[in-house]
């Protein structure tokens, strides 16, 4: 019998180490903070899990958790209908091949607080070329500063325009990676486009399909950068996600103790509902 040489591990070895002790001692001082109070001069005083009480009581919190849900949410159900149906859109052979691919790498290139600084001139209603085209061509009135329906819709688009691509990417992965087999037993038995797509391109987009989902999930759900930038989560608190808040308590307000007690709240529920995600996606495989 062949045994296994696992001294490949030994390679591996000292990157796993370093990244563990880079995200471990960061963790212990968030989890430090959260059960205790600091007035400065390092002086601490035990809370215990008074802060994860207050948090959790918080209407505050609850309003901005809210936001965080409602944004991922939108943000899934527009970018992954949206980005399969690219993907099923371009070519799967030629020249334009490169050319495509080239043309959806390209957003997602672009610094986060570039894309927001970018997205916060063009949709100005004095300077900006989109804010100009709606109020004075279409006749609309667009300011994101004050509305906050104006301001939910700019951020969602500037997100759909900088992260539509990875799902497209992906999408496009799996479907170049079905055998053209499928698709001459498809179209002797006389199957539909839609059949084709529902029997078998989505099937075998599963496995890609579940990445995409959590992916995006998972970086909407902690976004930060580009919606502070765009909107500093104004106007009023009307786009002061979860992430936002988190930085206004611990930079702004600097209460450190309920702003550690609510990034571990954050980082639970981010690994709550991606484990729900991956098994409900999953769920078929294991039988």
């Amino acid at each position: 019998m062949k045994t296994e040489n696992q001294k490949a591990w030994l390679f591996v070895l000292p990157v796993l180490l370093l990244v563990a002790f880079n995200a471990l001692i960061p963790i212990m001082t968030v989890v430090n903070y959260s059960v205790q109070e600091t007035f400065g001069d390092n002086l601490f005083f035990w809370e215990g899990l008074g802060w994860f009480e207050q948090i959790l009581r918080s209407d505050r919190f609850h309003s901005a958790l809210g936001r965080q849900f409602l944004f991922t949410f939108l943000i899934l159900i527009i970018e992954v209908p949206l980005g399969i149906i690219i993907a099923l859109a371009m070519p799967k052979k030629g020249i334009w091949v490169p050319v495509c691919l080239v043309t959806m790498a390209l957003p997602m290139l672009i610094p986060w607080n570039v894309v927001g600084a970018m997205w916060n001139i063009f949709t100005l209603p004095d300077i900006g070329l989109l804010g100009y085209f709606i109020n004075n061509t279409l006749g609309i009135e667009y300011n994101m500063t004050r509305s906050p329906i104006a301001a939910w819709v700019t951020i969602v688009t500037m997100d759909v325009w900088h992260w539509t691509s990875l799902v497209v990417l992906l999408s496009y992965a799996g479907l170049v990676s079905i055998p053209d087999a499928y698709y001459q037993a498809a179209k002797i038995d006389g199957a539909s486009p839609w059949k084709v797509f529902r029997y078998i391109q989505l099937p075998k987009m599963k496995t890609v399909l579940t990445i995409a989902i959590l992916l995006r999930f998972m970086d909407s759900f902690n976004i930060y950068t580009e919606p502070f930038v765009l909107t500093g989560g104004g106007p009023g608190n009307s786009t002061t996600l979860l992430s936002i808040d988190l930085v206004k308590i611990a930079l702004g307000q600097f209460d450190l103790g309920p702003a550690a007690a609510m990034s571990l709240i954050y980082f639970a529920i981010t690994l709550l509902v991606s484990w729900l995600f991956y098994t409900l996606m999953t769920k078929d495989d294991t039988k």
